[in-house]
């Protein structure tokens, strides 16, 4: 487990340096207190989801699979992961340049949004030991329907706290302008959503059934 821990650090230390950069290089200041809150936050919510990982080496494994996904799941997720969230970061810092913000208790509830959306994510990795960083039917590992944990209630809570947990950060950025590319990063999300779930159901052995008993995909009552 340790040696595991060790191995995730490295993106971790990595994606905390790039969101550094795209923060604070853009403001020209380093004392960026939100910047620097949601800089800490995403490092934990890594730190955690390293820990669920590294206890599941089937699930470690596939985490690292980012090479057998679907074709048209490759730019959804680049986009998603990775131009969205750098987008929206950059857009922020250009915007605290000209000192426009928003009152401190509105960054605040964007930093209790994020957490949720974290612990949504994290409750969704730590039931599902196939929860793949791409869409794709894990035949080779015996892929297998989950229905506990956050299952119990929307087929995809993943995707929940990640659009959550994106379109918290402008409030905690005290950014306007940054909803713009953080609303375009949750619409592809489900985009994402609804092209996985058409392929689970057509390839997944009992997910019609399991659709039928949770008919939404990611809001209750709604869709």
């Amino acid at each position: 487990m340790k040696s595991a821990l060790t191995k995730q650090s490295v993106p971790l230390i990595i994606n905390a340096t790039v969101m550094a950069l795209c923060l604070l290089a853009p403001a020209r200041r380093l004392g960026w207190t939100n910047a620097w809150a949601l800089i800490a936050l995403s490092s934990v919510s890594g730190l955690a989801a390293s820990a669920v990982i590294s206890n599941d080496a089937g699930l470690a494994a596939e985490r690292r699979n980012m090479r057998a996904g679907m074709r048209w799941d490759k730019p959804l997720v680049g986009f998603v992961v990775l131009i969205g969230p750098i987008a929206t970061w950059i857009t922020a810092a250009l915007e605290s340049r000209r000192g426009v913000g928003m009152p401190l208790v509105v960054s605040g509830v964007g930093f209790v949004i994020a957490a949720a959306g974290s612990a949504l994510m994290l409750g969704a990795m730590r039931a599902n030991t196939f929860f793949s960083a791409v869409v794709r039917i894990q035949s080779d590992r015996g892929h297998a329907v989950v229905s506990t944990g956050p299952y119990r209630f929307v087929r995809h809570p993943g995707y929940v706290g990640m659009s959550a947990f994106m379109l918290a950060t402008p409030l905690i950025l005290a950014s306007r302008w940054a909803f713009v590319p953080a609303t375009l990063t949750v619409l592809v999300t489900v985009v994402r959503t609804a092209l996985e779930d058409r392929t689970l159901q057509a390839e997944l052995p009992g997910y019609p059934d399991y659709a039928r008993r949770v008919p939404y995909r990611l809001v209750p009552w709604v869709w």
